[in-house]
């Protein structure tokens, strides 16, 4: 699966010319580079695992590219359920697809702002485009992407993330299981789902809360199309940045955490390399509970540069022609945390902050332009699969409120025909295309 993003083409400049973009260009990352100490954090991972059905997937690229010298890291674990094929399908496809929701020519900050909304357009694409090939299996999916010390993490399902910074514990993903959300449970039943534990001969109810029909566990997934669309591919996400001494990141799967804790997973891996602590982690869930499930641990260390430059800079800057110039051309067009932390680098300690935190299910939230980087959705293009519209194809995302405010159906974004449908299936507002099934004792005991 290539990440990378081809390098757009430029027009040939006379050999001793310079474009006024480039000196602006180089001039902003000259400054980025001055605010983060000069030098980006080291990233080594390890992967470890036991099969029992063989239905889990992690992804691995220590060095990806957006554009050449534009780099970041990405790992993910997915745990199919009902077959293998939707694991393996959104291990190929899915970051490609939140590469392509985001402009090629963003700078940093922009791209860090920028990714939240492009993690859940290729999400809802990747389940999209899974599902028109009629397979009936699922997965969860937790994806991390690290940018220097910006980590930003996408989930569905119960396939968990936690970091410990600084002697603290983050948790970076939501348990996306029935049990754990009122909320969840509301908001299926109101979109025409039934969420209720099985029934046994004699009226007894056991096990844990499911979707009926179907029988999942999950509220959030890729794939699952036989359960219904009220089952959404929509993830929580959340983006931190970390303090210059780095940090650990456990991903794993629920084969992990059913058996051990967050604190559990870190004390008995501390002091590990990457590699060692995952393969001590699965060991320990496996002697706890035995190899109940595929049990597959990613550990992440985020190592700080071996001498970090001072942080600390003058408050004051002269301000000649060619900053006044930067000023003219260059927009503010990163949410203000970001920006917020850049500025903290000069005066404020050095701290793990927590930049971008948000859960919704709403797609139309997701899409909506109160997110930073207004410009992020091409006006002719997709929101959600990036396809070409046509004049006259594209509906706009505000079509059909009720209270659309100084917003008109003619205002972007805009989704294709088959995203504008898929967006209305989530909603429950049109007919799911579940797949009836009974609420008897043998349900498929490879759902989640």
């Amino acid at each position: 699966m290539a990440a990378a993003v081809a390098e757009a083409t430029t027009p040939r400049r006379r050999r001793e010319s310079v474009a006024l973009g480039d000196l602006l260009q180089r001039e902003a990352s000259a400054e980025r580079a001055e605010a983060a100490g000069g030098e980006r954090p080291g990233v080594a991972a390890g992967q470890a695992g036991r099969a029992r059905k063989g239905e889990d997937y992690a992804l691995l690229k220590l060095s990806c590219e957006r554009y050449p010298g534009a780099s970041f890291s990405a790992f993910a674990m997915f745990d199919g359920h009902n077959g293998a094929a939707a694991a393996v399908y959104a291990k190929e496809h899915l970051l490609s697809n939140v590469l392509g929701c985001v402009p090629a020519d963003l700078s940093r900050d922009e791209w860090l702002a920028a990714l939240p909304r492009a993690l859940v357009a290729g999400f809802v694409k990747t389940d999209k485009d899974f599902q028109t090939r009629a397979h009936s299996s699922g997965t969860t999916v937790t994806l991390v992407i690290i940018d220097g010390s910006v980590v930003t993490a996408a989930s569905v399902g119960d396939s968990r993330c936690v970091l410990e910074a600084e002697g603290s514990i983050y948790y970076l993903s939501a348990d996306h299981r029935f049990d754990a959300s009122g909320e969840e449970v509301g908001r299926v039943m109101e979109c025409g789902g039934e969420v209720g534990r099985l029934n046994v001969i004699g009226g007894a109810e056991i096990g844990p809360l499911r979707c009926w029909p179907g029988g999942l566990c999950l509220s959030r997934s890729i794939g699952d199309q036989d359960v219904g669309e009220y089952i959404i591919p929509v993830p929580f996400v959340k983006q931190i940045k970390l303090s210059s001494a780095g940090g650990r990141l456990i991903i794993s799967s629920d084969g992990v955490w059913d058996a051990l804790t967050a604190e559990m997973a870190l004390s008995c891996s501390r002091g590990l390399p990457p590699e060692a602590a995952a393969d001590q982690i699965v060991k320990e869930a496996v002697d706890s509970k035995g190899l109940r499930d595929d049990t597959t641990c990613i550990v992440i260390d985020i190592i700080p540069p071996r001498k970090p430059k001072s942080r600390l800079r003058s408050s004051k800057k002269a301000r000649n022609g060619f900053s006044l110039l930067k000023n003219v051309f260059f927009r503010k067009t990163i949410s203000d945390k970001l920006s917020n932390a850049n500025k903290e680098h000069t005066s404020g300690p050095d701290l793990v902050e927590e930049v971008f935190e948000d859960g919704c299910p709403s797609l139309l939230r997701w899409l909506d332009s109160e997110y930073p980087v207004r410009n992020m959705f091409k006006l002719f293009i997709c929101a959600i699969c990036q396809v070409e519209l046509q004049s006259g194809q594209g509906i706009s995302i505000h079509e059909g409120l009720s209270k659309p405010g100084k917003l008109c159906p003619w205002d972007g974004p805009f989704l294709c025909h088959s995203c504008q449908e898929k967006k209305e299936a989530m909603e429950g507002k049109r007919p799911s295309r579940a797949i009836g099934r009974l609420h008897v004792l043998s349900w498929d005991s490879n759902l989640k």
